[in-house]
C-alpha cells in the first residue's frame, strides 16, 4: 500500500495545558471524554523544508487555524487562544523542534472531562504537536475504488468540521480499499453522487474543464482544494466548475486527482480497475503538482503570502 504512517517522537516539544512541554510528558486518562466519544476537532498543517534557505515554509497556517476555530465552534469547544496566538505558538514549537525536513503540524482541541455521558459539556483542552512527514501517499499514480461505505452526511456529522469521531467513516473505507488491493477509496453521498476521497478532495478533468463536487456534497471545504482552484484559474486558465459528479464520470474522465494537506496533489490512474484516461498521469495534474510545490515551498514570489518562513539553524534543536 502507498499510504504511510508517521510517529511523533517523545523528545519533541509540544503545546499542552497552556504551555510548551515535552511530548512524552503528556498523559491522558482513559476516562477522557474525547477518547470515549470522539468529541474533538483537529487540523493538519504542512511545513516544507527548504535546504537552500534553511527555512521551514509553513503552508497556509492562518487559513488552517481559521478553519480549526470554526470546527471548535461547531462542537461547542471553547478555544482558549486566538488564531494569531495559535499561529505564534505553532511557529515557536517549530523553532524549538528545529526539524530540517518536511513536517506535519497537528492542532487538536477536545473535550477533556473525565466523565461518562454523551454530551458536549465540560472543560476542553488544546494540544499542538509535530511529526516528520514526507509524502503521505505516492504521487506517481494511485489506484482507487468507490467505497461501499457512504460518506457521513452533513446532517449526521458536520462535514465542515474536522471532528475526530467522524474519521471512523474514513478508517472503514480505507481498510476496505487496502484489503482489496487499492491505494484509497472514493466516497459517494447518500444519494449516490461523488463526494470525496478518504481524506482528500477530488478533481476531474473532462472536456477541457476542471470539475470538483460542490461544498454541499458532504465534503470538507479543503484549503488545498481552494489552492488548486486558484492555480488552475490563474496559471492554467482552465475553467473550474463546482457541480454534482456522477459515479460513472470517474470512468469517463480524462484525468482524476486528489488534493489535501496530507495527499498534496495525488494523481489517480485507475478507478475500480478501469484506467483513467490513458492510464498514466495527465498533463493538468502534472502541471498543477509542479505549480503547487513551487508555491508551497516558498519559491514563488507571486504566492509568497501562502507560506510563513521559520528559520532553522543547523543543530538548533533544544
Amino acid at each position: 500500500m502507498s499510504r504511510k504512517a508517521f510517529a511523533a517522537s517523545d523528545a519533541e516539544w509540544a503545546y499542552h495545558g497552556g504551555e510548551l512541554v515535552r511530548m512524552g510528558d503528556i498523559r491522558l486518562s482513559p476516562a477522557t471524554h474525547a477518547l470515549n466519544y470522539g468529541t474533538g476537532v483537529f487540523e493538519g498543517i504542512r511545513a516544507y523544508w527548504s535546504e537552500e534557505r534553511g527555512t521551514l515554509q509553513v503552508l497556509k497556517i492562518r487559513e488552517h487555524f481559521e478553519r480549526f476555530e470554526k470546527s471548535c465552534r461547531l462542537l461547542r469547544i471553547d478555544l482558549p487562544s486566538t488564531v494569531d496566538e495559535l499561529c505564534d505558538v505553532t511557529l515557536e514549537i517549530l523553532k524549538r523542534n528545529a526539524p530540517r525536513e518536511d513536517t506535519y503540524i497537528r492542532p487538536l482541541a477536545y473535550k477533556a472531562a473525565e466523565s461518562v455521558g454523551v454530551n458536549l459539556k465540560g472543560k476542553t483542552e488544546l494540544s499542538i504537536f509535530t511529526v516528520p512527514m514526507a509524502n503521505y501517499v505516492e504521487l506517481t499514480g494511485l489506484k482507487v475504488c468507490v467505497s461501499s461505505w457512504r460518506r457521513t452526511p452533513d446532517n449526521a456529522i458536520p462535514a465542515r468540521a474536522k471532528c475526530t469521531g467522524s474519521y471512523v467513516n474514513t478508517a472503514l473505507a480505507v481498510d476496505e480499499a487496502h484489503m482489496a488491493g487499492y491505494d484509497d477509496a472514493i466516497f459517494l453521498t447518500q444519494d449516490g453522487q461523488v463526494s470525496e476521497a478518504s481524506a482528500a478532495n477530488i478533481f476531474l478533468v473532462r472536456k477541457g474543464q476542471l470539475i470538483t463536487p460542490p461544498v454541499t456534497a458532504d465534503i470538507l471545504e479543503g484549503i488545498t482544494r481552494d489552492a488548486v482552484m486558484e492555480l488552475a484559474g490563474k496559471e492554467l486558465e482552465i475553467p473550474v466548475i463546482e457541480r454534482e459528479v456522477g459515479r460513472t464520470e470517474l470512468y469517463a474522465a480524462d484525468e482524476v486527482f486528489l488534493s489535501g494537506t496530507g495527499f498534496q496533489i495525488a494523481p489517480v490512474v485507475e478507478v475500480d480497475d478501469r484506467p483513467v484516461g490513458t492510464g498514466s498521469i495527465g498533463p493538468v495534474a502534472e502541471r498543477l503538482q509542479e505549480l503547487y510545490f513551487r508555491a508551497a515551498r516558498g519559491g514563488w514570489e507571486e504566492y509568497a503570502d501562502w507560506t510563513v518562513a521559520v528559520e532553522v539553524a543547523e543543530g538548533a534543536r533544544q
